[in-house]
Order: structure tokens, then C-alpha cells, then sequence
């Protein structure tokens, strides 16, 4: 194929690429924008735009300045990548004022390296190795969040569909960062390299578009979570349609009486394979117990709802006055303290030391208080669960 196909080929896919990259965008933005994932996931979609357009071998060079603020978007886009990384993969995450340094710093060292501004062809190369390498660094790190927090998982949506896009996007960024690492800077062309580029970008960006449009009659998007918390809210709809004809009440009603009566959630280092082989159930059919039939999405969250709640009983207790901290949080089933203070805080408001002050003061309406004033995902749990949670209140404030 000659040189004007292959231009006509690459721009018909990086045209198409940048449609749906900005089709993405406006769908998050305009259904979820209290999403933290969501935001991420509409920025990393104007990223790669930006992306397919200043890639182009056509563009102007050098670069003007709108086509200097295009490259530094499209290079920070690696940190927009592991940002979204972290809101889709930990329910917990939330961004802080370093992440908007960190790709500002990216943005402004790639605005320096193609502005010439430096006129310096060593620091130019160093900064170019320096954001190669930043970028490899950044995808390994998404991908090792995916992974670290893949067993815990109770989403099979999540679980699957989100790990191929992830795994996906990140092969493409560690290719281009290992080309642009090893080949000497030349001026870009039409190739078959190129082509298979923009195609993998467009069957990438195609599968996530059709995703997300598909997201309301499957329950949920690969790249856009419906939500930003841990647990699920009561559904609004009839009994009938709220609870999955999938999940059997004897089945339930052992995991319950396992984790209530027995407790087995003390155990040493318990993962879902475990209480599946305790239950004697398949682990996937574990998994959507808990997602669907309590609505949890992450099963280290479902263990703490029921240490922090022994917890709880605990440091009000008098007679437990001189139990330390972490002796409970031990007992409870936590295997350190740093874990255990933040999912207390998480539930209550309140340290561990401070929730055991107010009670021991006697002044049970803080305590009271700083369980009503728990995050909304935490108040809002599904009705199999309210029993346990007023009988932890009861427990709390006696």
C-alpha cells in the first residue's frame, strides 16, 4: 500500500479515535460526576485525544501553543492512567493536592522539552529519557494495583471486563514509552507501525465506548464504576426485583451465623478462598453472595464491618479499660495497627483512642454521633444488614 493510503487509513482511525475518546468524556461528565473514577476516567479520555492528534506525523512542528498545552496533556496522561488506576480498583482512594503537582511536573517537563525554550540538546534528552520513564513507571504501578487488589474483589464485571482495558491501556503506554526510549528522535511518517497504532487505539477506545453506552442494562461500565463507595445502597425497586434469584437464604443464613455467631472472621490472614472452602461453595459463588446479596464490592471491607464492630464493643467496655488498642485490633483480626485506625476512622469518625475516651467519659452522644456521621456508603448498607449494625450500637453505647 502506497504512502496516501496509509495517511488516509491513519487519519480515518485517529478521527475515530478522538470521537469516541470525547464521546466517553461527555457521558462521564454528564452521568457521574460525583464519581471520583468517573472524572479520572473522562480526563484520561481527553488525554488520548490529545494524544491521537498531536501524534499525528502531520501535525505541525514545531510545535504552536496550543500544540504544546496538546502534548503536555497528552504526556501527564500517564498519571491520569494510575489516578484512574486507584479510583477503580480501591474503593478507598481519594486524590490529594500531590497528585495535581506530580502531573503538572509532567506537563510543564514536556512543554519544556518540546518548546526548545531549554536550548540545551542534553537536558532536552534527559527530560525526554526522565518522562519515558515516568510514564513506564506510573503504568507498572496501575497494573500492580490491579493485581494487589484483584482477590479482595467481589465485582465480576470489575474483575474481568476492567482488567482487559486496563491491561490493554497498559501495554500500549509501556510500547510507546519503550519506542520512544530506544529510537533516535526523526521525523514521524505514514507507516504500518503507525496504522497499527491508531488501530489498537481505536479497537481499545471501541470496546470501552460500547461498554459504557451498554453500562445501564448490565449494571456497570468497565472504565466507570456506578459508584465511588464500598457498599451498595438498598435498592429503591419492589423485594422481588431488589434481591438476585441467584442468591439461596440457607446459604446466606450460614454466612451470617459464621460470621456473627462464630466469628470467623478472626481467623489469621482469612481470604475469600478460605470462607468458601468453610462454606463449601465455589469462590465465585461466595463473591456474588457478598456483592449482591449484601452489597458488598470488596471483601476486606465486608471482614471490617464486622471487626470494627467487635471492636467497638470492646473499647466501651469498662472491664476492657486496660486492653491496649492493639491487643483489640489483634484480636479482632486485623494483623496490624495502621490497617485497623483506618478502617475505624473510616466507620466512626473517631480514632480508636478517641472513641474509647468519649465513651469511658460517659458522654455517649459524640460516640453516638460519630456513628451517625459515618461516610453515606457506610450508613446506606443493604437491609440484610441492619440487624447486625443496631445490635453494634447497642452494643457501643451501653
Amino acid at each position: 500500500m502506497d504512502t496516501a493510503g496509509l495517511m488516509s487509513i491513519d487519519l480515518g482511525l485517529r478521527g475515530a479515535v478522538v470521537a469516541l475518546c470525547l464521546l466517553i468524556a461527555a457521558l462521564a461528565l454528564r452521568d457521574r460526576r460525583d464519581s471520583t473514577a468517573a472524572l479520572l476516567g473522562a480526563a484520561l479520555a481527553i488525554g488520548a485525544a490529545a494524544s491521537m492528534i498531536c501524534s499525528t506525523p502531520t501535525f505541525p512542528r514545531p510545535f504552536a501553543w496550543w500544540g504544546l498545552l496538546l502534548l503536555a496533556l497528552s504526556s501527564a496522561n500517564c498519571v491520569v492512567f494510575w489516578l484512574w488506576a486507584r479510583a477503580a480498583f480501591d474503593d478507598d482512594f481519594v486524590p490529594r493536592p500531590w497528585h495535581g503537582v506530580l502531573w503538572a511536573a509532567v506537563a510543564v517537563a514536556q512543554w519544556l522539552d518540546a518548546s526548545g525554550v531549554t536550548r540545551s540538546a542534553a537536558l532536552e534528552l534527559a527530560i525526554e529519557r526522565t518522562l519515558s520513564f515516568t510514564s513506564l513507571g506510573l503504568t507498572l504501578l496501575a497494573v500492580a494495583q490491579a493485581l494487589v487488589t484483584w482477590p479482595a474483589d467481589l465485582m465480576q464485571g470489575r474483575r474481568g471486563l476492567r482488567l482487559v482495558v486496563l491491561i490493554g491501556a497498559s501495554a500500549q503506554i509501556v510500547l510507546n514509552s519503550y519506542l520512544s526510549f530506544l529510537q533516535q528522535p526523526s521525523t514521524p511518517t505514514f507507516s504500518l507501525a503507525s496504522v497499527a497504532n491508531a488501530f489498537a487505539l481505536f479497537v481499545l477506545v471501541g470496546l470501552s465506548a460500547w461498554n459504557l453506552l451498554e453500562a445501564g442494562t448490565r449494571g456497570g461500565s468497565i472504565l466507570l464504576p456506578a459508584t465511588n463507595v464500598r457498599f451498595g445502597a438498598p435498592a429503591k425497586a419492589s423485594d422481588d426485583q431488589s434481591k438476585p434469584a441467584t442468591i439461596e437464604p440457607a446459604l446466606l443464613r450460614r454466612l451470617e451465623q459464621l460470621m456473627t455467631v462464630e466469628r470467623i472472621y478472626r481467623r489469621e490472614r482469612l481470604t475469600i478462598g478460605l470462607l468458601s472452602a468453610e462454606l463449601g461453595v465455589p469462590d465465585y459463588r461466595l463473591r456474588q453472595l457478598i456483592n449482591e446479596g449484601l452489597g458488598y464490592r470488596n471483601f476486606n471491607a465486608f471482614l471490617n464491618h464486622y471487626r470494627i464492630g467487635e471492636a467497638k464493643a470492646a473499647l466501651v467496655d469498662p472491664e476492657q479499660v486496660e486492653v491496649p488498642v492493639l491487643t483489640i485490633a489483634m484480636d479482632t483480626g486485623f494483623q496490624s495497627i495502621g490497617p485497623f485506625n483506618r478502617a475505624f476512622k473510616a466507620a466512626t469518625n473517631l480514632t480508636p483512642t478517641e472513641f474509647r475516651r468519649l465513651a469511658m467519659a460517659g458522654n455517649a452522644a459524640p460516640v453516638k454521633r460519630s456513628i451517625e456521621d459515618r461516610p453515606v456508603e457506610l450508613r446506606n448498607r443493604p437491609a440484610g444488614l441492619q440487624e447486625s449494625a443496631r445490635s453494634n450500637r447497642k452494643h457501643s453505647t451501653d
